[in-house]
C-alpha cells in the first residue's frame, strides 16, 4: 500500500487552485488536506492544529504574504513541512534564492500535472527535486564564501563518511536507503545527515544538494 502524501495548496488563483486540488485528489497518492487563496490562513489552521499537511505547494506571487515570507514563517515554525515553490518568474537568480530560503523545489507554474506530482514524491521521499532549470540556476550562481575549495577538499571539513553520505544524498536516497547501501541503522544515517546540515549551515536536504552543486562536487560525488 502507497503511502497517502497530505498536502496544502496556497495560490490566489482560485481556477488554478481549485483544477489543482482536484487534480491531485484525484490520483490516490495524494491527500489535499487544504486549500487557501491565503497564507495566513495556512498559518492559522497549522496553528490551531488541524491536519498537518506533509508538504506544501505554495505560489510565488501572493497579495497578502507572498511565496517567499510565507516560506520562511513556515521554516520557522514547521520545519518538518517541504516546500514546493510555483511560479510564472522562473530567473535564475530567484530559484536559487528560494532554495536558500527553504524550498525544496522551485517549479515553472507552466509544468505538466504528472512533473509536479513526480516532483511532490521526489521532495517527500528524498527531501528535494532538482529539474535541469534548476540545476543551471543554482550552477550559474556566485558563491557567498570565497574561501578557496578543490573537488576533493569542502571548504567545511567533513568527514569521508560524511562525503560519502553527501553523495547518496545526491542520488535521491533517503536515510532506510543509505543505511542499506551502507550497513548502518537509519538513526545513524540520520545522524550523519543531521551533521552535515550543521556543518554546511544548510536549511534542509536540498540546500545540502545545493552546497555540493556550487561547490562543484554534485557530478563528482554522483
Amino acid at each position: 500500500m502507497k503511502l497517502t502524501i497530505k498536502i496544502a495548496l496556497v495560490d490566489d488563483q482560485h481556477l488554478f487552485r481549485n483544477v489543482l486540488a482536484t487534480a491531485l485528489a484525484s490520483d490516490g497518492r495524494f491527500d489535499v488536506v487544504m486549500e487557501t487563496a491565503d497564507g495566513y490562513i495556512l498559518l492559522e489552521h497549522l496553528a490551531a492544529g488541524r491536519s498537518m499537511p506533509d508538504l506544501a505547494v505554495i505560489d510565488m506571487a501572493m497579495p497578502t504574504i507572498n511565496g517567499p515570507e510565507l516560506t520562511q514563517r513556515l521554516q520557522k515554525q514547521y520545519p518538518q513541512i517541504k516546500i514546493v515553490i510555483l511560479s510564472i518568474n522562473y530567473r535564475e537568480s530567484l530559484i536559487a534564492k528560494m532554495i536558500d530560503t527553504g524550498a525544496s523545489a522551485f517549479l515553472n507554474k507552466n509544468c505538466d500535472l504528472e512533473t509536479l506530482k513526480h516532483a511532490i514524491e521526489q521532495v517527500h521521499q528524498t527531501g528535494f527535486y532538482i529539474d535541469s532549470s534548476t540545476m543551471r540556476a543554482l550552477k550559474a550562481r556566485p558563491l557567498r564564501s570565497k574561501t578557496a575549495y578543490t573537488e576533493n577538499a569542502p571548504p567545511v571539513d567533513l568527514t569521508k563518511r560524511e562525503i560519502e553520505i553527501l553523495g547518496l544524498i545526491c542520488q535521491e536516497y533517503n536515510n532506510h536507503e543509505i543505511a542499506e547501501r551502507l550497513f548502518i541503522s537509519a538513526r545513524t544515517a540520520e545522524g550523519h545527515r543531521n551533521n552535515l546540515l550543521l556543518k554546511t549551515g544548510c536549511k534542509n536536504t536540498a540546500g545540502l544538494v545545493v552546497f555540493a552543486i556550487k561547490h562543484d562536487l554534485f557530478e563528482v560525488l554522483k
